[in-house]
Protein backbone atom coordinates (compact mmCIF):
# COMPACT_ATOMS: atom_id res chain seq x y z
CA UNK A 1 0.00 0.00 0.00
CA UNK A 2 1.41 3.41 -0.97
CA UNK A 3 1.77 6.13 1.63
CA UNK A 4 -0.68 9.03 1.50
CA UNK A 5 0.59 12.27 -0.02
CA UNK A 6 2.02 14.80 2.45
CA UNK A 7 -0.89 17.18 1.93
CA UNK A 8 -3.56 14.56 2.67
CA UNK A 9 -5.41 15.05 5.97
CA UNK A 10 -4.74 12.33 8.52
CA UNK A 11 -7.74 11.55 10.77
CA UNK A 12 -6.89 11.63 14.47
CA UNK A 13 -8.77 11.46 17.73
CA UNK A 14 -12.03 9.76 18.58
CA UNK A 15 -13.68 10.78 15.26
CA UNK A 16 -11.27 8.51 13.41
CA UNK A 17 -12.68 5.57 15.40
CA UNK A 18 -16.34 6.57 15.61
CA UNK A 19 -18.17 9.26 13.68
CA UNK A 20 -21.78 9.66 14.86
CA UNK A 21 -22.86 11.84 11.93
CA UNK A 22 -23.81 9.00 9.52
CA UNK A 23 -25.80 7.35 12.31
CA UNK A 24 -27.61 10.59 13.12
CA UNK A 25 -28.42 11.11 9.44
CA UNK A 26 -29.88 7.60 9.28
CA UNK A 27 -32.07 8.33 12.28
CA UNK A 28 -33.20 11.65 10.79
CA UNK A 29 -34.07 10.10 7.43
CA UNK A 30 -35.98 7.29 9.16
CA UNK A 31 -38.03 9.61 11.38
CA UNK A 32 -41.31 9.37 9.46
CA UNK A 33 -41.00 5.60 8.79
CA UNK A 34 -40.44 5.04 12.52
CA UNK A 35 -43.54 7.09 13.35
CA UNK A 36 -45.54 5.17 10.73
CA UNK A 37 -44.52 1.81 12.19
CA UNK A 38 -45.16 2.82 15.80
CA UNK A 39 -48.58 4.31 15.07
CA UNK A 40 -49.72 1.46 12.79
CA UNK A 41 -48.49 -1.35 15.03
CA UNK A 42 -49.89 0.20 18.21
CA UNK A 43 -53.20 1.13 16.59
CA UNK A 44 -53.78 -2.27 14.99
CA UNK A 45 -52.87 -4.08 18.22
CA UNK A 46 -55.20 -1.88 20.27
CA UNK A 47 -58.07 -2.32 17.79
CA UNK A 48 -57.72 -6.11 17.66
CA UNK A 49 -57.34 -6.41 21.44
CA UNK A 50 -59.86 -3.91 22.79
CA UNK A 51 -62.44 -3.77 19.99
CA UNK A 52 -62.35 -7.32 18.60
CA UNK A 53 -61.46 -8.89 21.94
CA UNK A 54 -58.47 -10.92 20.76
CA UNK A 55 -56.28 -11.72 23.78
CA UNK A 56 -52.88 -11.57 22.04
CA UNK A 57 -53.14 -10.07 18.52
CA UNK A 58 -49.47 -10.57 17.68
CA UNK A 59 -49.97 -10.67 13.92
CA UNK A 60 -51.85 -7.37 13.93
CA UNK A 61 -48.59 -5.72 14.96
CA UNK A 62 -46.09 -7.86 13.03
CA UNK A 63 -47.90 -7.42 9.72
CA UNK A 64 -47.65 -3.63 9.99
CA UNK A 65 -43.95 -3.69 10.90
CA UNK A 66 -43.05 -6.10 8.09
CA UNK A 67 -45.13 -4.38 5.41
CA UNK A 68 -44.00 -0.82 6.16
CA UNK A 69 -40.36 -1.34 7.06
CA UNK A 70 -37.68 1.36 6.98
CA UNK A 71 -36.98 1.15 3.27
CA UNK A 72 -37.24 4.23 1.08
CA UNK A 73 -39.66 2.59 -1.36
CA UNK A 74 -42.89 2.43 0.63
CA UNK A 75 -45.37 3.01 -2.19
CA UNK A 76 -48.92 1.76 -1.46
CA UNK A 77 -48.67 -1.01 -4.05
CA UNK A 78 -45.51 -2.41 -2.45
CA UNK A 79 -47.10 -2.26 1.01
CA UNK A 80 -50.22 -3.99 -0.33
CA UNK A 81 -48.21 -6.73 -2.04
CA UNK A 82 -46.33 -7.45 1.19
CA UNK A 83 -49.59 -7.52 3.16
CA UNK A 84 -51.16 -9.92 0.66
CA UNK A 85 -48.11 -12.18 0.90
CA UNK A 86 -48.36 -12.34 4.66
CA UNK A 87 -52.11 -12.98 4.56
CA UNK A 88 -51.52 -15.85 2.13
CA UNK A 89 -49.11 -17.43 4.62
CA UNK A 90 -51.55 -16.95 7.51
CA UNK A 91 -54.46 -18.43 5.56
CA UNK A 92 -52.53 -21.52 4.45
CA UNK A 93 -51.30 -22.18 7.99
CA UNK A 94 -54.77 -21.71 9.48
CA UNK A 95 -56.28 -24.22 7.02
CA UNK A 96 -53.54 -26.79 7.68
CA UNK A 97 -54.00 -26.39 11.44
CA UNK A 98 -57.66 -27.31 11.07
CA UNK A 99 -56.96 -30.21 8.68
CA UNK A 100 -53.73 -31.68 10.07
CA UNK A 101 -53.23 -30.21 13.54
CA UNK A 102 -49.88 -29.19 15.01
CA UNK A 103 -46.50 -30.91 15.00
CA UNK A 104 -43.10 -30.88 13.34
CA UNK A 105 -44.23 -32.40 10.06
CA UNK A 106 -47.27 -30.13 9.93
CA UNK A 107 -44.87 -27.19 10.32
CA UNK A 108 -42.72 -28.47 7.44
CA UNK A 109 -45.81 -29.02 5.31
CA UNK A 110 -47.14 -25.52 6.03
CA UNK A 111 -43.82 -23.89 5.14
CA UNK A 112 -43.45 -25.94 1.96
CA UNK A 113 -46.97 -25.26 0.73
CA UNK A 114 -46.72 -21.57 1.62
CA UNK A 115 -43.46 -21.09 -0.26
CA UNK A 116 -44.74 -22.94 -3.33
CA UNK A 117 -48.00 -20.97 -3.45
CA UNK A 118 -46.25 -17.65 -2.78
CA UNK A 119 -43.65 -18.23 -5.52
CA UNK A 120 -46.47 -19.10 -7.89
CA UNK A 121 -48.34 -15.89 -7.05
CA UNK A 122 -45.41 -13.45 -7.17
CA UNK A 123 -41.98 -13.21 -8.74
CA UNK A 124 -40.70 -11.17 -5.77
CA UNK A 125 -38.64 -13.30 -3.32
CA UNK A 126 -39.70 -11.02 -0.45
CA UNK A 127 -43.33 -11.95 -1.06
CA UNK A 128 -42.62 -15.64 -0.42
CA UNK A 129 -40.42 -14.97 2.63
CA UNK A 130 -43.04 -12.70 4.21
CA UNK A 131 -45.69 -15.39 3.68
CA UNK A 132 -43.44 -18.10 5.14
CA UNK A 133 -42.64 -16.10 8.29
CA UNK A 134 -46.32 -15.47 9.04
CA UNK A 135 -47.14 -19.11 8.32
CA UNK A 136 -44.44 -20.15 10.78
CA UNK A 137 -45.84 -17.86 13.48
CA UNK A 138 -49.35 -19.29 13.03
CA UNK A 139 -48.11 -22.88 13.25
CA UNK A 140 -46.00 -22.31 16.36
CA UNK A 141 -48.15 -19.94 18.46
CA UNK A 142 -51.59 -21.29 19.42
CA UNK A 143 -54.81 -19.29 19.08
CA UNK A 144 -58.19 -19.52 20.84
CA UNK A 145 -60.29 -19.57 17.66
CA UNK A 146 -59.66 -20.56 14.03
CA UNK A 147 -58.88 -17.76 11.58
CA UNK A 148 -58.53 -15.30 14.46
CA UNK A 149 -54.98 -14.50 13.36
CA UNK A 150 -56.14 -13.99 9.79
CA UNK A 151 -58.42 -11.24 11.09
CA UNK A 152 -55.45 -9.80 13.02
CA UNK A 153 -53.40 -9.80 9.84
CA UNK A 154 -56.14 -7.99 7.92
CA UNK A 155 -56.35 -5.38 10.69
CA UNK A 156 -52.58 -4.87 10.51
CA UNK A 157 -52.65 -4.58 6.72
CA UNK A 158 -55.41 -1.98 6.78
CA UNK A 159 -53.49 -0.01 9.43
CA UNK A 160 -50.33 -0.09 7.31
CA UNK A 161 -52.17 1.27 4.27
CA UNK A 162 -53.89 3.96 6.35
CA UNK A 163 -50.68 5.35 7.81
CA UNK A 164 -49.09 5.29 4.34
CA UNK A 165 -51.75 7.79 3.27
CA UNK A 166 -52.32 9.72 6.51
CA UNK A 167 -48.71 9.92 7.78
CA UNK A 168 -46.88 10.05 4.44
CA UNK A 169 -43.12 10.07 4.09
CA UNK A 170 -41.85 13.31 2.57
CA UNK A 171 -41.06 12.33 -1.03
CA UNK A 172 -39.56 15.65 -2.13
CA UNK A 173 -36.63 15.43 0.27
CA UNK A 174 -35.52 12.05 -1.06
CA UNK A 175 -36.22 12.83 -4.72
CA UNK A 176 -34.24 16.07 -4.55
CA UNK A 177 -31.35 14.24 -2.90
CA UNK A 178 -31.36 11.62 -5.66
CA UNK A 179 -31.62 14.36 -8.32
CA UNK A 180 -28.57 16.13 -6.92
CA UNK A 181 -26.64 12.86 -7.07
CA UNK A 182 -27.55 12.48 -10.76
CA UNK A 183 -26.51 16.02 -11.64
CA UNK A 184 -23.31 15.66 -9.61
CA UNK A 185 -22.49 12.52 -11.61
CA UNK A 186 -23.33 14.35 -14.84
CA UNK A 187 -21.09 17.23 -13.84
CA UNK A 188 -18.24 14.90 -12.88
CA UNK A 189 -18.34 13.06 -16.20
CA UNK A 190 -18.62 16.22 -18.32
CA UNK A 191 -15.92 17.97 -16.29
CA UNK A 192 -13.46 15.19 -17.07
CA UNK A 193 -14.35 15.40 -20.76
CA UNK A 194 -13.88 19.18 -20.82
CA UNK A 195 -10.43 18.85 -19.24
CA UNK A 196 -9.54 16.08 -21.69
CA UNK A 197 -10.45 18.32 -24.62
CA UNK A 198 -8.46 21.25 -23.24
CA UNK A 199 -5.33 19.12 -22.75
CA UNK A 200 -5.72 16.50 -25.48
CA UNK A 201 -5.58 13.89 -22.71
CA UNK A 202 -6.98 10.54 -23.79
CA UNK A 203 -6.66 8.98 -20.33
CA UNK A 204 -8.80 11.74 -18.85
CA UNK A 205 -11.28 11.32 -21.73
CA UNK A 206 -11.56 7.61 -20.99
CA UNK A 207 -12.10 8.44 -17.33
CA UNK A 208 -14.93 10.78 -18.34
CA UNK A 209 -16.42 8.03 -20.53
CA UNK A 210 -16.23 5.61 -17.61
CA UNK A 211 -18.01 8.10 -15.36
CA UNK A 212 -20.71 8.69 -17.97
CA UNK A 213 -21.28 4.95 -18.28
CA UNK A 214 -21.48 4.58 -14.50
CA UNK A 215 -24.39 6.97 -13.99
CA UNK A 216 -27.16 4.38 -14.24
CA UNK A 217 -27.36 3.54 -10.50
CA UNK A 218 -27.98 7.21 -9.67
CA UNK A 219 -30.59 7.45 -12.42
CA UNK A 220 -32.31 4.29 -11.18
CA UNK A 221 -32.40 5.60 -7.61
CA UNK A 222 -33.96 8.87 -8.77
CA UNK A 223 -36.58 7.02 -10.81
CA UNK A 224 -37.43 4.71 -7.90
CA UNK A 225 -37.78 7.65 -5.50
CA UNK A 226 -40.07 9.50 -7.90
CA UNK A 227 -42.23 6.45 -8.56
CA UNK A 228 -42.64 5.90 -4.84
CA UNK A 229 -43.36 9.58 -4.14
CA UNK A 230 -45.92 9.88 -6.93
CA UNK A 231 -47.68 6.69 -5.79
CA UNK A 232 -47.99 7.95 -2.20
CA UNK A 233 -49.02 11.45 -3.33
CA UNK A 234 -51.94 10.01 -5.30
CA UNK A 235 -53.60 8.60 -2.17
CA UNK A 236 -52.44 11.02 0.51
CA UNK A 237 -54.57 14.13 1.10
CA UNK A 238 -51.55 15.83 2.66
CA UNK A 239 -49.35 15.61 -0.45
CA UNK A 240 -51.66 17.20 -3.00
CA UNK A 241 -49.44 20.28 -3.31
CA UNK A 242 -46.42 18.10 -4.05
CA UNK A 243 -48.02 16.19 -6.92
CA UNK A 244 -47.28 18.83 -9.55
CA UNK A 245 -43.71 19.26 -8.32
CA UNK A 246 -43.10 15.52 -8.40
CA UNK A 247 -44.59 15.37 -11.90
CA UNK A 248 -42.23 18.18 -12.97
CA UNK A 249 -39.29 16.29 -11.52
CA UNK A 250 -40.34 13.19 -13.44
CA UNK A 251 -40.35 15.16 -16.68
CA UNK A 252 -36.88 16.51 -15.89
CA UNK A 253 -35.66 13.04 -14.98
CA UNK A 254 -36.78 11.55 -18.27
CA UNK A 255 -34.99 14.26 -20.21
CA UNK A 256 -31.83 14.00 -18.09
CA UNK A 257 -31.74 10.23 -18.56
CA UNK A 258 -31.80 10.78 -22.32
CA UNK A 259 -29.12 13.46 -21.91
CA UNK A 260 -26.91 10.99 -20.01
CA UNK A 261 -27.11 8.57 -22.93
CA UNK A 262 -26.16 11.29 -25.39
CA UNK A 263 -23.33 12.35 -23.10
CA UNK A 264 -21.93 8.83 -23.47
CA UNK A 265 -22.00 9.30 -27.25
CA UNK A 266 -20.09 12.57 -26.85
CA UNK A 267 -17.65 10.89 -24.45
CA UNK A 268 -16.87 8.12 -26.92
CA UNK A 269 -16.18 10.71 -29.60
CA UNK A 270 -13.94 12.71 -27.23
CA UNK A 271 -11.97 9.59 -26.30
CA UNK A 272 -11.45 8.80 -29.97
CA UNK A 273 -10.34 12.33 -30.90
CA UNK A 274 -8.01 12.76 -27.93
CA UNK A 275 -5.92 9.81 -29.14
CA UNK A 276 -3.86 12.30 -31.20
CA UNK A 277 -2.98 14.33 -28.08
CA UNK A 278 -4.09 17.62 -29.63
CA UNK A 279 -5.98 20.11 -27.41
CA UNK A 280 -9.40 21.27 -28.62
CA UNK A 281 -10.23 24.38 -26.56
CA UNK A 282 -13.19 25.49 -28.70
CA UNK A 283 -15.03 22.17 -28.33
CA UNK A 284 -14.12 22.17 -24.62
CA UNK A 285 -15.70 25.63 -24.19
CA UNK A 286 -18.88 24.55 -25.99
CA UNK A 287 -19.29 21.44 -23.84
CA UNK A 288 -18.55 23.44 -20.70
CA UNK A 289 -21.27 25.98 -21.59
CA UNK A 290 -23.77 23.20 -22.24
CA UNK A 291 -23.08 21.58 -18.89
CA UNK A 292 -23.20 24.96 -17.17
CA UNK A 293 -26.77 25.16 -18.47
CA UNK A 294 -27.37 21.68 -17.03
CA UNK A 295 -26.28 23.08 -13.67
CA UNK A 296 -28.97 25.76 -13.98
CA UNK A 297 -31.51 22.99 -14.63
CA UNK A 298 -30.38 21.28 -11.42
CA UNK A 299 -30.78 24.54 -9.48
CA UNK A 300 -34.31 24.96 -10.87
CA UNK A 301 -35.37 21.73 -9.15
CA UNK A 302 -34.95 23.49 -5.80
CA UNK A 303 -36.32 26.82 -7.02
CA UNK A 304 -38.89 26.84 -9.83
CA UNK A 305 -38.28 30.55 -10.49
CA UNK A 306 -34.83 29.65 -11.87
CA UNK A 307 -36.32 27.56 -14.69
CA UNK A 308 -36.63 30.52 -17.14
CA UNK A 309 -32.98 31.45 -16.54
CA UNK A 310 -31.92 27.84 -17.18
CA UNK A 311 -33.88 27.78 -20.41
CA UNK A 312 -32.47 31.12 -21.56
CA UNK A 313 -28.89 30.01 -20.87
CA UNK A 314 -29.34 26.79 -22.83
CA UNK A 315 -31.13 28.50 -25.73
CA UNK A 316 -28.23 30.96 -26.04
CA UNK A 317 -25.77 28.08 -26.42
CA UNK A 318 -28.09 26.07 -28.67
CA UNK A 319 -28.32 28.91 -31.18
CA UNK A 320 -24.56 28.58 -31.84
CA UNK A 321 -24.44 24.80 -32.26
CA UNK A 322 -23.57 24.81 -35.93
CA UNK A 323 -20.38 22.75 -36.41
CA UNK A 324 -19.37 24.66 -39.56
CA UNK A 325 -19.63 28.02 -37.80
CA UNK A 326 -18.02 26.99 -34.52
CA UNK A 327 -15.14 25.12 -36.19
CA UNK A 328 -14.72 26.55 -39.69
CA UNK A 329 -12.22 24.57 -41.71
CA UNK A 330 -11.84 21.91 -38.99
CA UNK A 331 -11.70 18.21 -39.72
CA UNK A 332 -14.85 16.18 -40.13
CA UNK A 333 -14.11 14.38 -36.87
CA UNK A 334 -13.97 17.63 -34.89
CA UNK A 335 -17.17 18.91 -36.49
CA UNK A 336 -18.89 15.59 -35.74
CA UNK A 337 -18.04 16.10 -32.07
CA UNK A 338 -20.03 19.35 -32.04
CA UNK A 339 -22.80 17.63 -34.01
CA UNK A 340 -22.93 14.94 -31.30
CA UNK A 341 -23.58 17.65 -28.71
CA UNK A 342 -26.79 18.74 -30.46
CA UNK A 343 -29.00 15.84 -29.21
CA UNK A 344 -27.59 16.41 -25.73
CA UNK A 345 -28.66 20.05 -25.99
CA UNK A 346 -32.17 19.08 -27.14
CA UNK A 347 -32.58 16.79 -24.12
CA UNK A 348 -31.49 19.51 -21.70
CA UNK A 349 -33.84 22.03 -23.33
CA UNK A 350 -36.70 19.58 -22.85
CA UNK A 351 -35.71 19.33 -19.18
CA UNK A 352 -36.55 23.04 -18.86
CA UNK A 353 -40.11 22.39 -20.05
CA UNK A 354 -39.78 22.90 -23.78
CA UNK A 355 -41.54 20.51 -26.14
CA UNK A 356 -39.58 18.31 -28.52
CA UNK A 357 -40.46 20.57 -31.46
CA UNK A 358 -39.45 23.74 -29.58
CA UNK A 359 -36.17 22.21 -28.42
CA UNK A 360 -35.24 21.05 -31.90
CA UNK A 361 -36.18 24.42 -33.38
CA UNK A 362 -33.78 26.12 -30.95
CA UNK A 363 -30.85 24.29 -32.55
CA UNK A 364 -29.80 25.59 -36.01
CA UNK A 365 -30.37 23.28 -38.95
CA UNK A 366 -27.28 21.82 -40.60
Amino acid sequence: MTAPPPTAPVPTGWRSRFDPRPALLRVRDSGIPIIQIVVAATGSYAFAHYVLGHPAPLLAATVTVSSLGLVRDARPRSVLETVVGMLVGILIAEVLLIVAGTGWWQLALALGVTLVVARFLSAQPGFAIAAAIQSLIVMVIPAEAPFQRLVDGIVGGVAALLVTALIPRNPLRSTLREARAVFDALDGASGALVQALRRGDRLRAERGLEKARGMQPELDSWRSSLESGLAVARISPFLQRQRSELARQERVRQSVELASRNLRVVARRVAYLCADGEPRPVAADVLAEIMRGAGFVADSLDDLTLAPAARAALVAVAARLDPAEILPGASLGDQNLVANMRPLMVDLLMATGMSVAEARAAVPRI
